[in-house]
């Protein structure tokens, strides 16, 4: 599977349509000669774009999956669209979130569901409880890039994105697991196959740069960042394959990068983000992607603390 069909995303967008924002997208001066444009899924309703792949797949289970209760493990912003969707259709939700993860954000999903639970050292720890929880106790388990639902959830960005800005020529999409830019990928390519589409990884979680650079997908040895939603050991071959055939370069950059990003993100344009989210940004104002003139866009995938100066 390389792709989707467009309409998949378009009836993902449709289901969603009731439950989440329409983000807007907004002109950003980065420097004399560089402007972007942002698209601000900080402003959705669960504080991030995850909202919409976990939600679209919880709204396509069966009344029997429902009964079973929810479980997932996420870095947060997944777990707080699945609690979202958890409570949206009064389902149970149980979160497994790694130690890495940034208080606030546990803090926050506590108050969606009591069944918040921290351990592990990273996702893929986490991720392992999750899903001896669901063998164990019968829980449906959503997974937070590599579901079919999921990545075409995430892909009505693209829809949006598009929509706004027909002329778009780039789009920076920050990677984690790979289901935000596998949907995007594959719904913005459909729209214009001319469309230049951008990955920004984290050098200290570089999983899917290295996986298109072995022609496999790979296992890290351990994750080095402190952006802990760009972080997880292995994505999936559902992501690698999407990404291999439509994502057209992977830039990495380092926690300074973004930590600098998100400094300026919120001194110059007011907006609150987790590293992540500034990892884009990051990457044109290093220099380590040069745009070189094309209308451009940046995907700021995530509200947060983090990202901002203690």
């Amino acid at each position: 599977m390389t792709t989707f069909p467009l309409d998949d995303f378009k009836q993902a967008a449709e289901q969603l349509k009731p439950y989440i924002r329409r983000t807007p997208t907004m002109p950003l001066k980065l420097s004399d000669d560089l402007e972007v444009i942002l698209k601000l899924e900080n402003l959705q309703v669960s504080g991030s774009f995850k909202v919409r792949g976990a939600l679209n797949t919880v709204l396509s289970l069966s009344e029997e999956d429902l009964s079973r209760g929810l479980v997932t493990a996420s870095g947060g912003n997944h777990g707080m669209g699945v609690a979202y969707a958890g409570s949206l259709t009064n389902t149970p939700t149980t979160i497994y979130l790694p130690e890495n993860t940034p208080t606030s954000k546990v803090k926050k999903l506590q108050k969606l569901t009591p069944d918040v639970i921290v351990s592990g050292a990273v996702w893929d720890d986490a991720n392992a409880l999750a899903l001896k929880d669901r063998d164990d106790n019968g829980k449906t388990y959503i997974h937070p890039f590599a579901d079919e639902t999921v990545i075409q959830g995430q892909g009505t960005i693209a829809l949006e994105m598009l929509e706004d800005v027909k002329d778009l020529e780039v789009l920076l999409v920050a990677i984690g697991g790979g289901g935000l830019i596998s949907g995007v990928a594959s719904a913005a390519k459909q729209i214009n196959p001319n469309i230049k589409i951008i990955g920004i990884e984290a050098e200290g979680a570089p999983t899917l740069h290295n996986s298109l650079k072995a022609g496999e997908l790979v296992t890290l040895d351990g994750i080095y960042t402190k952006a802990s939603t760009l972080a997880p050991r292995r994505s999936a071959e559902t992501n690698f394959n999407i990404i291999s055939q439509n994502v057209d370069e992977i830039i990495l950059v380092n926690d300074d990068m973004m930590g600098s990003a998100a400094k300026w993100l919120w001194e110059n344009a007011g907006l609150a983000v987790e590293l992540s989210a500034a990892a884009a940004i990051g990457a044109l104002q290093s220099g380590r992607f040069n745009p070189k003139g094309t209308k451009t866009g940046v995907i700021i995938c995530g509200a947060g603390l983090d990202g901002l100066p203690s």
